[in-house]
């Protein structure tokens, strides 16, 4: 009975984290990132993988990164410039970097 209830829970939470994960995509979407980041292929800009590969072990990455979205910049992926986007929320925004740096190639 333990061993089933346990196995139920984990069914769960992978679960969970699918449809959370689902809804961070839609929220890079709406926001804007999709149009040149994915999750694995470098578009316009690096691949979110890329990202997560490099700020990997870096305590401020997160807050690096919001600042980025917020501000827009270049020059640390290359030429290309990153256009600001300074109307996703704090919530989202944190929700969207937290999901980014959680990948693994």
């Amino acid at each position: 009975m333990k061993i089933a209830a346990a196995a139920f829970a984990a069914a769960g939470l992978l679960a969970a984290g699918a449809v959370h994960a689902a809804a961070v995509e839609d929220l890079l979407k709406k926001s804007g990132c999709t149009a040149c980041h994915s999750n694995d292929k470098k578009v316009v800009g690096p691949s979110y993988m890329e990202v997560a590969a490099k700020y990997k072990g870096d305590a401020g990455a997160a807050a690096k990164l919001a600042t980025k979205v917020k501000a827009g910049g270049s020059g640390v992926w290359g030429q290309v410039p990153m256009p600001p986007n300074p109307t996703v929320s704090d919530a989202d925004l944190k929700t969207m970097v937290a999901y980014i740096l959680a990948l693994k190639k």
